[in-house]
């Protein structure tokens, strides 16, 4: 499953949210650099937004408690809106007490999505999710460069028919989706297929239909274009199904299959229901990702002990043959060369058997050997039974409450009852036993900070 964004898809989700959290209290932000989710912690609901194009779309989860490691940022939204065609949502806002004004900027842009909170009129970068270099650096503390801005044609007014015509009339039929894309704007990969076969039977599913009637074709398709890019049409929100994968759309599209939904969100929830537990937002994120994290390792740990006693105790040796051996040592003594590594005996059944010795000790030491080993073996098999079934009671219940945590239906206070208390010499105090960073730091010869995620779900 791999989700796209173009500007029409953009400029309709943000139309959406608009509606919904235009006036709407946010309480707090949380940028997750580990799992690249945007968290908005509102009054009223959380919104999730997992900023990867494999980890699905944004999701409305029941409101949540901001944790101490999110971003206080008291305001109300004032505002949603995306750029003219651009793959950038911006969410206005406005201080609830006072303060500078803050902008949240969701980029979307090819596989490198972003989201970045900046400050005041002079957009100076506050917070950021990712931080990047180059020629457009997303560091706290920059001016917010916003990426260039389409010079593509037709951005704000559309272009006349005659346009359209002599751009696709002057390349090949297979070469009419590119060059839309390079040059009109509104289109992208996901409908340039549609406006290029437009026309009502004519459309082949794979390439620019060489069959059709060219001008027929090109009218129909420029008609498309313009009634999604600039009509009044009202959104009509679709699953499509584009190059095998599942694809919110504001729109269906001519020989694009899909089906309708009741809304984008919808639309969204609908494609990570269907594209499996990959795809899906974690239904986990409104709670602190201290305490998620927190859980998993302490899951992981319980989950290995109990695997560990299960394994001693599977390996345990037998008492009574332990002793058998012993006494056998002991009853032919003469027959034992000294030094050797072992020895073959008949035992007192008159069968052949090999004893394996330590060839440092003398024959009585290693019978005294023998009987140590069984008492240890006997002193485990009766103590390890109850530590194993504490251990694994232990690691059931956290695999039980992870379960439950990563289904949405796990409290905090639930997580931190769970949870054990700080260890010593961890660093860790008693208010806080869970506050656990999802990356290490180490510092370069250069002095760079240098961040390595805490397993691969944290290295994403």
């Amino acid at each position: 499953m791999s989700l796209r964004w173009d500007p029409l898809l953009a400029r309709a989700l943000a139309a959406e949210l608009h509606e919904r959290l235009a006036g709407a209290r946010l309480r707090a932000l949380r940028l997750d650099g580990g799992t690249r989710e945007l968290v908005l912690l509102l009054r009223e609901s959380t919104l999730v937004w997992p900023l990867h194009p494999t980890r699905g779309g944004p999701a409305f989860l029941p409101a949540a408690e901001p944790s101490p490691n999110d971003l206080p940022l008291a305001s109300r939204i004032r505002r949603i809106r995306a750029p003219a065609d651009e793959r950038i949502m911006v969410f206005e806002l406005l201080p609830v007490r006072g303060g500078p004004t803050h902008d949240l900027l969701v980029e979307l842009l090819g596989n490198q999505w972003n989201a970045v909170v900046t400050e005041g009129p002079e957009t100076r970068i506050r917070h950021v999710l990712v931080r990047r270099s180059g020629s457009r650096p997303l560091r706290v503390g920059e001016v917010y460069e916003p990426p260039p801005p389409s010079e593509r044609e037709g951005t704000e007014v559309p272009i006349p028919l005659e346009r359209w015509r002599a751009l696709l009339e002057s390349v090949a039929s297979t070469q009419r989706r590119r060059a839309l894309v390079e040059r009109i704007a509104w289109t992208s990969p996901i409908n340039a297929g549609a406006l290029v076969d437009a026309v009502d039977g004519t459309h082949d599913g794979t390439h620019g239909n060489a069959h059709a009637a060219p001008a027929a074709a090109l009218e129909a398709g420029y008609a498309l274009w313009r009634d999604m890019a600039f009509g009044n049409r009202a959104p009509e929100p679709t699953v499509l199904t584009f190059r095998g994968d599942l694809q919110p759309y504001p729109w269906p599209l001519p020989g694009s299959g899909g089906e309708a939904a009741p809304s984008l969100m919808g639309a969204f929830r609908v494609q990570e229901e269907r594209s499996g537990p990959a795809g899906k937002t974690r239904a986990d994120a409104v709670l602190p990702p201290e305490l998620v994290i927190g859980l998993e390792r302490a899951t992981d740990r319980a989950t290995r002990k109990a695997t560990r006693l299960e394994v001693e105790f599977a390996g345990l040796e037998d008492a009574s043959t332990l002793r058998a051996y012993a006494d056998l040592l002991l009853a032919r003594f003469k027959d034992v060369p000294t030094g050797a590594p072992s020895v073959e005996l008949e035992d007192f059944s008159g069968a052949r058997i090999t004893v394996a010795l330590n060839p440092t000790l003398a024959v009585h030491e290693n019978a005294a050997a023998l009987y140590e080993r069984a008492a240890r073996v006997e002193r485990a098999r009766t103590r390890l039974p109850p530590l194993l079934a504490k251990a694994r009671a232990r690691a059931d219940a956290l695999e039980a409450m992870l379960a439950r945590t990563h289904k949405g239906e796990a409290s905090a206070d639930e997580l931190r009852a769970m949870l054990p208390g700080p260890r010593e010499g961890s660093g860790a105090t008693a208010s806080d036993p869970t506050r656990i960073l999802p990356y290490r730091r180490y510092r370069s010869s250069g002095g760079l900070e240098i961040r390595v995620g805490r397993g691969a779900r944290r290295n994403d």
